[in-house]
């Protein structure tokens, strides 16, 4: 009988099982293996209708033969894990599944039904791996219904107590060992254990600007790096009185920290765009002094200028007030350069104000400072009804050497002097 024949005898069984022709399509299915051998899809048919009548063994025994006569065809391994399933043979099952996934290991529902498996099988780890890669594909799905997005919901939390079951056990066998540690000595391995308990990110710079290449992204400093830091602490009233003298007599002197040029495309600080709700009062600006404005702030002026800053031709330090309004949020950002180590002095923190840096977030507390690298990215809030002030200002990176420092002052005292095109200013962020 030739192929052209045998495809009619299947298209008509088929039509004849659409129209609830049951025994019809039956029949036909029968008369195809009669007359063309082992043919897989009559034996699917035959099996998938075995099936519907709770015939386990014949069902069985029908897709074992389809896939003999088309092992490379994985609905076939899925039909015969699911008559495994169904008959309540979890080996059997697992070894379909295994088949299905042998051909394709991103098949979905064979990793669905692993999932399942394993989890009814009680191995947790084999069950949140699976349920792992069926949530890696959900971005691929458009078109989801109520029970694939519960499935899905169900995947997530199985996942998220999985993990945090570990890494219950594993803060538990590694208290007595952290605990002989200080903090900062174990804050790197912290973050190593804690990226591999997927607990936080881990991040690298970005620098819209210079970038300095082989430096540590770290994201908080170590106070141990600046020396001076407690000298700047130690001043902190002082220099919250020049502020608040200055926001009492002169409030004008703030400026909108964002101020795009006209017809700047939408994106994310255009709603702070020429708004208060974060307002700057700038002593430097890359790398310049405003005489007037440290003439309204002399103290915070000296104290500042008797600090290491990062001292660049034209481009840095930048030294100001940041002024955050109730209720405002600076998005997550990256900024121009890790040349530098961005210093906090904080000088009005209302509660509920708080940094994140890569993957940690910190309460600003008033008169203890820090250092961070503003290229990891960062985001602030203010989620009071008062308003938070800082000192911001730049200081040298501290992995970077006195023999490197010189070199780039030179490189942009050079670039200054030329017609050529100049890297973007290294201005620094809240």
């Amino acid at each position: 009988m030739d192929d052209a024949h045998i495809q009619r005898m299947l298209q008509t069984a088929v039509q004849e099982r659409r129209a609830g022709r049951i025994e019809a399509a039956v029949g036909l299915f029968r008369d195809v293996l009669a007359k063309a051998g082992e043919h897989p899809m009559a034996l699917n048919a035959l099996g998938l209708h075995a099936l519907t009548l709770n015939r386990f063994e014949e069902a069985i025994a029908l897709f074992d033969r389809a896939i003999k006569a088309d092992p490379a065809a994985p609905e076939l391994w899925m039909n015969l894990a699911r008559a495994r399933r169904e008959q309540g043979d979890d080996g059997g099952e697992e070894a379909a599944l295994n088949g299905a996934l042998a051909i394709d290991q991103r098949h979905f529902m064979a990793l669905v039904r692993m999932a399942e498996l394993l989890e009814r099988r009680g191995d947790e780890t084999g069950a949140a791996d699976h349920w792992s890669g069926v949530l890696a594909m959900a971005p691929s799905i458009d078109e989801r219904s109520p029970a694939l997005e519960a499935m899905f919901d169900h995947a997530r939390s199985y996942v998220l107590s999985q993990r945090e079951a570990f890494g219950s056990t594993i803060d538990r066998g590694l208290a007595d060992a952290r605990d002989a540690i200080a903090a900062a000595d174990r804050r790197r391995v912290d973050a190593c254990i804690d990226h591999a308990l997927g607990r936080r990110a881990i991040y690298a710079n970005t620098c819209a600007g210079m970038h300095f290449p082989f430096l540590p992204a770290e994201e908080f400093f170590l106070r141990e790096h600046f020396p001076w830091l407690a000298e700047i602490e130690a001043k902190t009233d002082v220099i919250r009185a020049e502020l608040e003298a200055i926001l009492a007599g002169d409030a004008a002197a703030v400026r909108p920290y964002v101020a795009m040029p006209p017809g700047t495309p939408q994106n994310k600080w255009s709603v702070l765009d020429h708004s208060l709700a974060w307002g700057a009062l700038h002593l430097w600006k890359d790398g310049r002094r405003d005489d007037a404005a440290c003439a309204r702030a002399p103290q915070t002026a000296a104290a500042v200028e008797a600090l290491p800053l990062s001292d660049l031709p034209q481009r840095t330090p930048t030294v100001f007030f940041s002024l955050l309004q109730p209720g405002a949020h600076l998005p997550a950002h990256t900024g121009v350069s890790n040349v530098r180590a961005i210093i906090h002095l904080p000088l009005i923190v209302p509660p509920g104000c708080s940094f994140r840096v890569g993957g940690e977030t910190r309460e600003w507390r008033v008169g203890e400072a820090w250092a961070f690298d503003d290229t990891i990215d960062h985001e602030a809030w203010n989620r009071s009804d008062q308003l938070r002030a800082i000192l911001i200002f730049d200081v040298w990176n501290p992995y970077i050497t006195p023999t490197e420092r010189d070199l780039l002052r030179r490189f942009y005292a050079v670039a200054a002097g030329t017609d050529g095109a100049m890297s973007p200013a290294l201005g620094v962020s809240d």
